[in-house]
C-alpha cells in the first residue's frame, strides 16, 4: 500500500437485523477511513451502531439474524466482505485484532491463559509450542502483567478484571496486527484500572504505529487517546472531525448534547 492509501476504508456500509418486530437497520450507509498509525474514536450512546460497525469489520456479526445489506470494507487492500469464514480466521488476529469489552466472555474459562495465547500465536506464526509460549510470556510482560510466567499458568477466573483485560490486549497484539479495534475495553473496570488499561492500549498503539479504532461512549477517553472522532447516532455518522476541533466547535446537535452532558457531570 502507498503511504497515501488508508489502512481501512469503509464505504457505504449498511447492516440490518431481523427481529420479531421486523427489520432493524443497525448501521445505515456508513463511510469512514483509518490511516496507518492513526487512533480514531467512534462515540455514541448504546444502540447507535458503533459496536455493530466494529464487529462487521471482522465479519463477527452473526448471520442470522444480522446481515450486511450494502457497502464495502477494504482493510490493507483486502476486500473483507468477499472473504469466507476460513479466510477470515487468517485475517483476524493477524491483519486486524479486537479487544472486547468483557474479557470473561471473550476468554475461555476452562483453558489456561497459556493454552489460549499459544493457540492464537500458532495459528498465525510458524513456531513451536515452546516458542509460542515464550512469545506469550513476553507479550504479557509488555503489557505490565507482574510475574507473567505465573500468569500463563492461571485460568481467567483466577485473575482480576484489570489483569484479564491486559491478557486480552496481549493476545490481540501477539501477532503484530496493523489495525487494533478496541470495543469499550474498560467498561467493566473500576475508574483507576480503566486509566491504567487505556494507557497500556494507547502506548502499544503508538509504539507499534498501528491504526486503531476505539469504540466508546466516553468522550473523555477519546480526548486523551484519539486523533480523530466519529460520532454515530441511530446507525449513521452525524459528525466527524479532529478531536480538538470537535471539542472546541461541535457542529451537530447530538454532538453538542454529548459534550454538554460531559461538562455538566464535571461541574
Amino acid at each position: 500500500m502507498s503511504s497515501d492509501t488508508p489502512l481501512l476504508k469503509v464505504e457505504n456500509l449498511s447492516v440490518e437485523f431481523r427481529t420479531e418486530n421486523g427489520v432493524v437497520k443497525a448501521v445505515d450507509d456508513v463511510s469512514f477511513e483509518v490511516n496507518e498509525g492513526e487512533p480514531v474514536g467512534i462515540v455514541g450512546e448504546s444502540g447507535s451502531g458503533k459496536s455493530v460497525t466494529a464487529l462487521t469489520l471482522l465479519q463477527l456479526v452473526p448471520n442470522p439474524p444480522g446481515r450486511v445489506t450494502g457497502g464495502r470494507i477494504l482493510l490493507d487492500g483486502v476486500d473483507i466482505l468477499s472473504k469466507s469464514q476460513s479466510q477470515m480466521r487468517n485475517i483476524r488476529g493477524n491483519l486486524a485484532s479486537m479487544i472486547f469489552q468483557e474479557p470473561m466472555t471473550a476468554l475461555n474459562p476452562v483453558f489456561t491463559i497459556a493454552n489460549q495465547m499459544v493457540e492464537v500465536i500458532r495459528v498465525h506464526q510458524k513456531v513451536s509450542k515452546r516458542e509460542a509460549l515464550q512469545i506469550a510470556i513476553r507479550m504479557l510482560d509488555t503489557v505490565n502483567i507482574p510475574t507473567p510466567e505465573k500468569c500463563v499458568k492461571q485460568y481467567p477466573h483466577e485473575l482480576s478484571g484489570g489483569m484479564r483485560q491486559r491478557v486480552m490486549i496481549a493476545m490481540a497484539l501477539s501477532c503484530n496486527p496493523k489495525l487494533l479495534i478496541a470495543d469499550e475495553p474498560t467498561t467493566a473496570l473500576d475508574v483507576t484500572v480503566q486509566a491504567q488499561v487505556l494507557k497500556e492500549i494507547h502506548q502499544q498503539q503508538s509504539e507499534r504505529n498501528m491504526g486503531m479504532i476505539l469504540i466508546t461512549h466516553d468522550l473523555g477517553v477519546v480526548a486523551e487517546t484519539c486523533k480523530r472522532v466519529i460520532v454515530m447516532y441511530k446507525g449513521k455518522i452525524v459528525e466527524e472531525a479532529e478531536t480538538e476541533q470537535l471539542f472546541r466547535n461541535p457542529r451537530h446537535p447530538y454532538t453538542q448534547k454529548l459534550l454538554s452532558s460531559v461538562l455538566s457531570m464535571r461541574d
